[in-house]
């Protein structure tokens, strides 16, 4: 005769454990040990042991009698029963045992009466210029979306009070199953598919929405498109989604904004850049010089000997912060114009520097010494 372990030793605890220690280690082994989902060697035979251990230590007469006589016990009363081995599993809720294990019941779904659906999150791009984006503006969009029925109020019924109990699961929402297993009989609660878990349904369906409470229809919204707003950001509309299900709240509606880029600057977060070209007089003698800027046309100095590529910057002339405030800068970049086609006058003036340039071309002596 076969020897059976300690129950207490199956589920890996001590003599006298509490009921909350006891279903915490069986929803482990068992979770470990499942046929279905386990690859551990040996593990349909360890978890008959299991089962047959929690049904004894749940059980709190059977714990009793378990805990003074041991094995002893099985031929005393309260361990009779149907299923392998004399133990009776029918009683043993696992809609509440294996929804823990992240898939729901394994034996048939979690089972839960669920209320009405909040409705579903709508997405809407947006494409702005540039100049939107930077002083914000009011737009008007329009979208198709789900909403409540205008002739049923939403419950999807002809008349006011018109929905019932559902005649499947009684106006549970759930259903109840019994099965007779290896293991014994299990009882399982599965969502009502008549009713779809809310347990009431409809006796007249609406004329206008079929009953289910919702229609689609376009709608136009209005948007205010903050100052400063980022590429790629988007604004929440809460509510302005899909209508729920029989009054349950409307999902939100996002828009996400894309700018269009811009004939002179170029953006990076709040500074905006551009290049303007300037003649070689200006860049040699320095003067004045007209740029554009976000809000009107603006004069930058350019100092005298101003080299191609020099970077100016013009502080609090870019774009808003729409977080922590206060505006971004400007940044210029000067390119010095090489003129394509001379008058005689400008190619004399040319011929003149050009004379004074050998006469005093102290730098260039220099380079020229670092190839000798």
């Amino acid at each position: 005769m076969t020897t059976k372990r300690d129950y207490y030793e199956i589920l890996g605890l001590n003599k006298g454990a509490s009921a909350d220690e006891i279903k915490s280690a069986y929803k482990k082994m068992a979770k470990k040990f499942h046929p279905d989902i386990s690859k551990e060697e040996h593990a349909e035979e360890k978890f008959k042991e299991i089962l047959e251990a929690y049904s004894v230590l749940s059980d709190e007469q059977k714990k009793s009698n378990y805990d003074q006589f041991g094995h002893a016990a099985e031929g005393f009363q309260g361990f009779g029963g149907q299923g392998t081995g004399g133990f009776d599993f029918s009683n043993m809720d696992f809609d509440d045992l294996f929804s823990s294990f992240g898939f729901g019941n394994i034996f048939g779904g979690r089972g839960k009466k669920r209320g009405p659906r909040k409705g579903v999150d709508l997405r809407f791009d947006l494409n702005i210029g540039f100049e939107e984006a930077v002083f914000g503006i009011k737009k008007e969009i329009e979208i198709e979306r789900i909403e409540a029925c205008d002739k049923c109020n939403g419950t999807g019924s002809e008349e006011k009070d018109g929905l019932i109990d559902c005649s499947q699961c009684n106006g549970t929402g759930m259903q109840t199953h019994a099965q007779r297993t290896p293991f014994g009989t299990f009882t399982t609660k599965t969502t009502c598919r008549k009713c779809g878990g809310e347990g009431k349904t409809v006796k007249n369906p609406c004329s206008k929405c079929h009953g289910t409470g919702r229609i689609k229809k376009k709608r136009k919204i209005e948007v205010r498109i903050p100052e400063g707003i980022q590429n790629g950001a988007y604004l929440r509309l809460q509510g302005e989604g899909n209508a729920g299900e029989r009054g349950a709240g409307n999902g939100d509606l996002y828009v996400i904004i894309f700018i269009e880029p811009h004939k002179f600057f170029k953006r990076d977060q709040t500074d905006i850049y551009g290049e303007v070209p300037i003649n070689f007089s200006t860049a040699a003698l320095g003067g004045e010089i007209e740029i554009p800027t976000l809000k009107e046309k603006g004069k930058l100095k350019i100092p005298a000997g101003t080299q191609t590529g020099t970077i100016f910057r013009l502080k609090g002339k870019g774009i808003k912060d729409i977080e922590r405030g206060g505006f971004g800068d400007e940044y210029i970049k000067v390119i010095v114009r090489t003129p394509e086609k001379l008058s005689r006058k400008q190619k004399e003036l040319f011929e003149e520097i050009k004379q004074e340039e050998k006469e005093d071309n102290g730098f260039f002596k220099k380079f020229k010494k670092v190839f000798k």
